[in-house]
């Protein structure tokens, strides 16, 4: 009998612009969203979908009402036996608009986002502001552990400031 791992991540390329994304980059993601399973003692497996913008759009008009492409979304799976969590989808054009508009490295917002998606996926929210403290806290701490600085801290640039942006 083969024993399944206690926790598992599967990437998944949909969109050709994500194959771009190196192989390190994309191990990184993977033991990112691992350390957060870790993190909330998660035991399960799930999928990091890598998508596009017209992808995401078209989800977050069919689950959420907004018809616009949005960063991440999460879909919990109801209880199974095999222990599916879930997928965790991630738009390209979105992820690389943002980290431009906001100066991170793409890899380190993909990272930060991967993370955002599990917690979401684990029944976390950001709704009201303790629960956004709450769980922009474990992004933080997990996040620090990789060596990628706090993406919600105020970036400074010559010109003006700006605020990091809050997924959801």
């Amino acid at each position: 009998m083969t024993r399944r791992p206690v926790r598992s991540v599967e990437i998944s390329i949909e969109d050709p612009k994500w194959k771009k994304l190196s192989a390190p980059a994309r191990a990184r993601v993977k033991r990112i969203a691992l350390r957060a399973l870790e993190w909330e003692k998660a035991k399960g497996s799930l999928t990091i979908l890598l998508s596009s913008d017209a992808r995401l759009k078209e989800l977050n008009a069919l689950f959420r009402g907004k018809n616009k492409p949005t960063n991440v979304l999460s879909f919990p799976a109801e209880a199974n036996p095999d222990r599916y969590l879930g997928d965790v989808a991630i738009a390209h054009g979105v992820v690389t608009r943002e980290a431009g508009e906001s100066g991170k490295r793409f890899a380190d917002h993909l990272a930060h986002l991967a993370v955002h998606g599990v917690l979401h996926l684990l029944g976390h929210d950001h709704e009201k502001p303790k629960e956004a403290a709450r769980m922009e806290g474990i992004e933080r701490e997990i996040l620090a552990e990789f060596g990628i600085a706090d993406p919600y801290a105020v970036a400074r640039t010559p010109a003006r400031r700006k605020t990091a942006n809050r997924h959801g």
